[in-house]
C-alpha cells in the first residue's frame, strides 16, 4: 500500500477530466426526476463524519457484511486493511468522496452479496500479484460516477447524465445499482487488461468510457436496459 491520499488523490485528479465533445442541449425534467435528482445531489454533499453515530454504524455494518464471521476490533484497526483500505482508519479515505461512497459499498454488499464477495475476495480470474485494493477502488468508482453524470451541476449537462435521469425517474436506487454495475465492469476490465496495481487509472478510464457509451444509447429507459446490467 502507498500512503493515504497518494493513491486516491492521484486517481481523483486524473479521472475527473471533462469530456470536451459533450454538447449540452437543455431538456425538461419530470417532477419525479427533479425530486430524485435533488435528493441524490444532497447525498453527494454529505461528508463522512466519524463522530456521527449513523456513520459509525454504517461502517460497522459494512464490516459485518464483508466478514460476517470475524469480530471487528474497532473502527480504527489494522483489520480494515483486509478490505482494501489504505490504513487502519477508513475515515481518512472517505474524505475523498464523502458518505455516499460508504453508502454505495454497503448497498452493494446488501443488494448483491454474491457479487460483492466475489470481487472483495478476488474469487475469479487470473489475478495480479499486486491487486487493486477493493474498498479504495470502490471510493474511486463513486467519485467517477459523480463526475461522469455531472451531479455537481444544477442538472447534468452531458448525454449520459441526462439519460441517467430517466433511469432515476424509473428507480430511485438507479445510482446505487449503477455503482454495482460499474464495479463489476471495472473488475471485468481489470481481468481483460491483465492489469496490475499501477494500471488502475487506465482500467477506471476504460470503465468510464464503456459506461458513457451504454448510457448514450437511445433505448435506455430503465437501469435494467443497460447491457452491462447482466453482469450483476
Amino acid at each position: 500500500m502507498v500512503g493515504s491520499r497518494s493513491w486516491i488523490g492521484g486517481l481523483f485528479h486524473r479521472t475527473s477530466t471533462k469530456r470536451n465533445n459533450d454538447k449540452f442541449v437543455d431538456y425538461p425534467l419530470s417532477p419525479i426526476e427533479e425530486e430524485r435528482l435533488q435528493r441524490l445531489q444532497e447525498r453527494v454533499q454529505v461528508a463522512y463524519d466519524e463522530t456521527r453515530p449513523e456513520h459509525q454504524e454504517a461502517l460497522r455494518a459494512l464490516w459485518v457484511c464483508s466478514f460476517p464471521n470475524v469480530s471487528l476490533e474497532g473502527l480504527i484497526s489494522d483489520q480494515w486493511k483486509d478490505m482494501g483500505w489504505q490504513g487502519p482508519n477508513p475515515s481518512t479515505d472517505f474524505r475523498g468522496c464523502g458518505f455516499i461512497s460508504l453508502e454505495n459499498l454497503l448497498f452493494f454488499a446488501r443488494k448483491y452479496p454474491a457479487s460483492f464477495h466475489r470481487l472483495l475476495l478476488k474469487k475469479e480470474g487470473i489475478r495480479a500479484t499486486w491487486e487493486y485494493p477493493f474498498a479504495v477502488a470502490g471510493i474511486n468508482i463513486s467519485y467517477m460516477l459523480i463526475q461522469m453524470l455531472d451531479l455537481y451541476s444544477e442538472k447534468p449537462r452531458c448525454l449520459p447524465g441526462a439519460n441517467f435521469l430517466k433511469l432515476l425517474g424509473d428507480n430511485e436506487e438507479a445510482f446505487d445499482i449503477l455503482y454495482c454495475i460499474a464495479f463489476e465492469m471495472m473488475d471485468a476490465q481489470w481481468l481483460a487488461m491483465h492489469a496490475s496495481y499501477m494500471d488502475f487509472n487506465d482500467v477506471l478510464n476504460a470503465t468510464r468510457i464503456q459506461l458513457e457509451r451504454e448510457l448514450s444509447l437511445e433505448d435506455i429507459n430503465r437501469i435494467q436496459d443497460l447491457p452491462a446490467y447482466n453482469l450483476l
